[in-house]
This record gives structure tokens, C-alpha cells and sequence, in this order.
């Protein structure tokens, strides 16, 4: 089936926006947002509007009304934990997301957004594999004391478009192999993919796994708890060391990992080390997740940003971890194509359309 998808990603300082024609991409663009212009919002959900108005002016510029469209689809956000799949936007989802209950994220206005622009017609209106896609098995939720449960949140959309990549590459049903995905950017979710699901995963979001450009992973505890009652920090300031002042950014004082491999280029050994301590960290996460596998493991995905850096990156995790399955290495974290390619998956009856609703009772 043909017809034009709109494709909406909203983010925290931007809104990405794509048009595909089929599995074509007819048009993309990146609109960025000002500090100054969204202070002017006390929640992220106040946006709506304000983000509406600017997908309406570039409609408007690209000759295009929502009629044309055969599917609007946007950025799964902070909804209730739900399996995998692709869902149609429905009121009690919009009512958990204008809530905030379960999180505030820009990625959350992405389906108040596509509700909205096709209010009144009966154009289907989706998301696809928020970042709060639960698969995980009941022995990973244990983390050593009752009072702390393991949560399930990573980089579901992209992991999920990267390991359908990998298991049409290997020849097998993505729901008949096992998989390690790695998904390496500002933040860093490590997952193990059994046949079809993610049943154990690291919480990119809070602090749980490697350490990232931007995110400290996991900390020796006890030296964090000690930190906290210093009197230095606030707790805002504590969770900003785990959150945006963490990992290479704390060593390095940037968190641009061009820059760093610029630095390691030119002779920098101070950035070598601190880089090859992610990479090493990144590996053990990797040999981590082969025990929910139990060693059977038909590959092992590399994905995000970091993944350009062949010369590093790609290099330094197959030196430690190549002797444990074939690695796939498929750069980038290309959202808007995955969001688009599961609308018209939908469209076509090859993928089930779930009901959040139905789901989460």
C-alpha cells in the first residue's frame, strides 16, 4: 500500500518532522526550538500548540494538508509500561500523557500532536515502541532490596528497527534468534533481544549500565551515598551528576564524542583513557547480557550515534566481545524511518495494531 505518512518526533529542543511516500522518504525536516521559546511553558504538555502550529506552517510549505495523509504517526512517550508493538492513539492514552504521572518527556507530545492534527477525520493515528516498552522477565525486575524495582526504559524504537535489520540479514524471523543491541549515544541501552523480546535491559534513562558522554551508568554505591550527604549537593544537583554531568562530560568537560575522537586523533591520551573506559564498560554490559541468553546468541547489534567511530568504537567492543557472536553495525538511530516503516506496517495488516487501553488493564 502506498499513501504519505506523517512522521512527528518531538524532542527536548526540537521537532523532527518526516513526510514517506510508501517506504519512501519524500521529505524531512528538523525544526529547533530556543531555550527562550519554550521558558515560556510551565510542562512540556503546554507545547502542544505551540509545536501544532509549527507542523501546520510546515505543511503549509511543503503544499501539503493532513488529508493527504493515510497515517499520522508520532514519538511514543511516558506512558504506562507496555510491550512492544505499534498502538493506536486512544483517550486514555492522551489522558495518562497530558498527566504526567508516569514522566514528563517531550517524546510524550508526539501523540497528543497526532491526535490533534486529525481531530475529526478518521485518519489512523499511532505511536510505536515508546522508550517504556516492557519485556523484561520477572528475575530481572529483582535488584537487591525491595524498596528499589528494576524498571524497563531504553531506546525501544531504535532497538527494535535494528534487530528486525540484523535477523533479516541473518535470515530468520526476528522472533526466532537472540540478540545483545546496543544502542550508544548520549545515552546508552544495552539489551538482550529472546526471540523477539527484550527481556532484560539496563534503564538508560536513571543511572543503571555504562557510562555514557553525558551519564554516569552505575556507581560504586556506597561512595555514592556518601556523596550525597556531603552538604556539597542538592538533590536536583545529585541527580544532574547521574543525568547530563555524568560520564565523559565529567572527566573530559565535553560530551561531543567527535571532538573526543579528534582529541585521541591528535595524541590525547587523557581522552584515549576515559574513552577506552566507556568502550570497556559498554563490553562487560555486553557480556552481561549474554546470561539471560544463556550464551546462545545469533548476534550482537551496534547502533546510535557512536557507532560511526569505526577506527574506536566498533573496534574496541569487537576486540573484547567479537569472540562471542557475529556484530552488526548499523549507525545512527534513523527514528523518524523506523516510526514511518511501522505506520505503514500497520497500514498494509502486517503488523498488529494494539490498543493501549486493552493493554494496560
Amino acid at each position: 500500500m502506498r499513501g504519505k505518512i506523517l512522521v512527528i518526533n518531538p524532542g527536548s529542543t526540537s521537532t523532527k518532522l518526516a513526510i514517506y511516500d510508501g517506504e519512501n522518504e519524500y521529505l524531512t525536516k528538523t525544526l529547533r526550538h530556543s531555550a527562550e521559546e519554550l521558558a515560556a511553558f510551565a510542562k512540556i504538555v503546554d507545547q502542544y500548540e505551540f509545536r501544532e502550529k509549527i507542523i501546520k506552517d510546515f505543511l503549509t510549505e511543503s503544499k501539503l494538508q493532513i488529508s493527504d495523509f493515510a497515517a499520522v504517526i508520532g514519538r511514543g512517550g511516558m506512558v504506562r509500561p507496555i510491550p512492544s508493538g505499534i498502538y493506536q492513539v486512544d483517550e486514555t492514552m492522551l489522558e495518562d500523557l497530558r498527566s504526567g504521572k508516569f514522566g514528563e518527556h517531550a517524546s510524550s507530545l508526539g501523540a497528543i500532536l497526532a491526535y490533534e492534527l486529525t481531530k475529526g477525520t478518521d485518519i489512523p493515528k499511532f505511536i510505536a515502541d515508546p522508550v517504556v516498552v516492557d519485556e523484561m522477565c520477572e528475575l530481572a525486575r529483582y535488584s537487591g532490596n525491595p524498596a528499589m524495582k528494576r524498571v524497563s526504559i531504553f531506546h525501544a524504537l531504535n532497538q527494535k528497527a535494528v534487530a528486525m535489520k540484523a535477523a533479516k540479514e541473518i535470515g530468520k524471523p526476528y522472533n526466532e534468534i537472540n540478540l545483545i543491541v546496543v544502542h550508544m549515544g548520549g545515552g546508552i541501552s544495552i539489551g538482550a533481544h529472546k526471540k523477539g523480546k527484550v527481556i532484560d535491559v539496563n534503564n538508560a534513562l536513571d543511572g543503571d549500565g555504562p557510562y555514557s558522554p553525558e551519564r554516569s551508568g552505575t556507581l560504586p554505591l556506597c561512595s555514592f551515598i556518601d556523596l550525597c550527604f556531603t552538604g556539597k549537593y542538592t538533590m536536583d544537583e545529585m541527580k544532574k551528576n547521574l543525568k547530563g554531568k555524568g560520564g565523559l562530560v565529567s572527566y573530559l568537560g565535553i560530551n561531543d564524542a567527535v571532538e573526543i575522537q579528534k582529541r585521541i586523533r591528535n595524541g590525547d591520551k587523557e581522552a584515549e583513557l576515559y574513552y577506552k573506559g566507556m568502550i570497556y564498560q559498554i563490553s562487560k554490559w555486553i557480556g552481561k547480557m549474554s546470561a539471560p541468553l544463556k550464551g546462545k546468541i545469533d548476534g550482537i547489534v551496534l547502533t546510535g550515534g557512536l557507532a560511526y567511530d569505526n577506527d574506536h568504537v566498533v573496534k574496541w567492543i569487537s576486540d573484547h566481545v567479537g569472540f562471542l557472536a557475529r556484530i552488526f553495525v548499523y549507525p545512527g538511530g534513523d527514528e523518524e524511518e523506523a516510526l514511518a516503516y511501522a505506520a505503514l506496517g500497520a497500514l498494509n495488516g502486517k503488523r498488529r495494531i494494539k490498543s493501549y487501553a486493552e493493554e494496560i488493564l
